[in-house]
């Protein structure tokens, strides 16, 4: 189905699932995944569960602090692959674009900022290969404290214009309106190639609410051969994957974005895919597999 069909169901819907993240999360959920073994065996549980396709962050393995070590990210793909899972791998490029503002003298970056060069954010990317790679797009007051997600329009468009080079598709990661403007604006330069993907982050301070209006807004904007997918954080995770399926569109779930399953009660990755899998069910519509999630995103078949 066309993006610009907007309000009619999608009935074919490709589950992303989002393993681990970087938030500070770890002290909240004793089995959030932390080790590389720990992150390639929860996304191939989630696999198994219905994801077609798992978002890869890493963490140090002895803090639990988010990482960027490509030698990390290598384990996870490794161990991923070992398991002869045809699941898609996407890999953040969002590390390495943090500032955390000081708090004495804010023209000296605080504890915790990490802000490399555009291409030092890609060199886990250019290492591996994985069939898809985030893309921030834009800048952004990420949550109620002195972090700051910097990202300059120059460095994403050299990041556009590398990963392009290197044949991995981007992941658009839309958190404002003003992000989906300038994704608009590579989609037009001809950067993404056919096929663009947009990946709606609603609902995490201070970008855009869950708000579905929001949404639509820009589901009737899309170009005409875009795949798209949203999600929401914590409760609002499923009842945003329904929300995002009767627009058309595709479902992510996971630890990065919500650690319960219900009230009260902890989440594992393949619980919650199972439950977005059951919730699309229940709609009347169908979960794609990882062969037939290659075709719907314009990614050549698994080689």
């Amino acid at each position: 189905m066309s993006a610009v069909e907007g309000t009619l169901m999608n009935d074919e819907v490709v589950i992303t699932c989002a393993v681990t993240g970087s938030g500070d999360t770890a002290k909240l959920h004793p089995d959030l995944p932390i080790t590389p073994e720990q992150i390639a065996r929860s996304a191939t549980e989630a696999a198994k569960a219905g994801a077609a396709v798992v978002h890869i962050h890493v963490r140090d393995p002895a803090t639990g602090a988010p990482a960027r070590d490509p030698a990390l990210y290598r384990e996870v793909v490794e161990r991923i692959r070992e398991k002869d899972s045809d699941v898609i791998l996407n890999l953040t490029a969002g590390m390495g674009g943090d500032l955390i503002v000081g708090e004495e003298d804010p023209a000296v970056p605080g504890e915790g900022t990490d802000f490399v060069t555009p291409l030092e954010r890609l060199a886990h990317v250019e290492a591996l290969l994985p069939e898809i790679c985030s893309l921030d797009c834009g800048t952004m007051n990420f949550g109620d404290d002195r972090y700051v997600m910097i990202n300059p329009p120059p460095h994403l468009r050299l990041m556009a214009e590398r990963i392009r080079d290197l044949g991995v598709k981007p992941e658009l990661e839309i958190f404002d309106t003003g992000h989906f403007w300038f994704a608009q604006q590579l989609a037009g330069s001809g950067l993404l190639g056919e096929r663009p993907l947009y990946q709606f982050c609603q609902g995490i301070a201070w970008g855009m609410p869950a708000d579905v209006g929001l949404l639509k807004n820009m589901v009737d904007q899309l170009p005409p051969d875009a795949f798209w997918t949203s999600f929401s954080i914590s409760r609002m995770q499923i009842p945003w994957a329904a929300q995002s399926v009767l627009l058309g569109g595709h479902v992510r779930v996971g630890l990065e974005d919500n650690l319960y399953l219900e009230r009260g009660k902890l989440a594992s990755n393949p619980q919650l895919v199972e439950k977005a899998a059951r919730l699309i069910h229940e709609l009347g519509a169908s979960v794609a597999d990882p062969g037939r999630a290659r075709t719907l995103m314009g990614l050549p078949p698994r080689a």
